[in-house]
């Protein structure tokens, strides 16, 4: 009787366990991040096919011609209706500026992603996060670096497709928040900046860390990638990318040297590419 009820038991179990299993994939919403959700299942990401470089540093910071952008790209959806290529927006403040004001209108326009240039210590980099967040609301599974970003999200609720109750939860940085959709990087590209990786990488909140190895020379003095970065310069790249690598935060590197250089870095490790070509404005 006893081994009776025991089967019994282990046969209840096995034919509720997977129903409730199914609920609770059913009730995990969709990524709606393209980048993120590549990177989650350890692929790596790259332009033009999983994110879109939106460069408001070196071109002109003109909200209506993001708009514009972004409208674009929200043409460009699957079946489910959700975004195929991530728009990432690399904004004209550096490190040491306030930027704040304009992270917040880029994000409040529904871009998936800030890419913050020159950021050079801890302090900048956690302003950076603080920037990209909401306050912490009550019960926060993870409330540090306590968020700062002010609360207008009419565009980007509208651009994401979800209700503004949603986009509080999911308007995250992604792996910090694993539900969040906002993929936070922070360039590398002075002297100082690479001096400071390891404390850098301790903030809790980035996405990935993005090597801008022509102004990296040029702060090192001797010159841009042209394609290639000169020896010194790949030096420190790779110092950089061993500390991301170490401490499992994403690299991400601007690849100028066509399809050889291409190989070479997802090689090396870089998850995370931006095919730049040539051009003005190149990191």
């Amino acid at each position: 009787m006893k081994n009776f009820r025991l089967a019994a038991w282990f046969g209840l179990v096995a034919f509720i366990y997977p129903a409730a299993q199914q609920n609770l994939n059913a009730q995990q919403p969709a990524r709606l991040n393209p980048l993120i959700a590549k990177l989650a299942q350890g692929k790596a990401v790259l332009t033009p096919v999983d994110w879109m470089f939106i460069d408001m540093e070196h071109g002109p910071y003109l909200l209506d011609r993001l708009q514009t952008t972004l409208e674009e790209l929200g043409k460009k959806r699957d079946a489910t209706g959700q975004l195929q290529i991530a728009p990432i927006v690399r904004i004209p403040p550096d490190g040491d500026e306030d930027f704040r004001w304009v992270v917040k209108q880029v994000l409040d326009h529904g871009a998936l992603g800030i890419i913050f240039p020159h950021i050079e210590s801890k302090e900048q980099a956690v302003r950076a996060i603080r920037a990209m967040r909401y306050p912490p609301q009550k019960g926060a599974l993870h409330p540090e670096p306590a968020g700062q970003r002010g609360w207008a999200p009419g565009r980007a609720t509208r651009y994401w497709g979800i209700t503004q109750a949603e986009y509080l939860q999911r308007a995250d940085v992604w792996p910090l928040n694993p539900q969040g959709e906002l993929f936070a990087m922070l360039m590398i590209e002075t002297v100082e900046g690479a001096k400071h990786i390891n404390e850098i990488l301790d903030v809790p909140g980035i996405g990935a860390i993005f090597l801008g190895p022509s102004d990296l020379g040029v702060s090192l003095g001797v010159g841009p990638a042209a394609p290639l970065p000169p020896p010194e310069d790949e030096a420190v790249i790779q110092t950089v990318l061993k500390a991301c690598i170490a401490k499992h935060v994403f690299c991400a590197y601007p690849v100028l040297g066509g399809e050889s250089e291409l190989k070479q870095r997802l090689a090396e490790g870089f998850k995370i590419i931006l095919n730049a070509g040539g051009g003005a404005g190149r990191p």
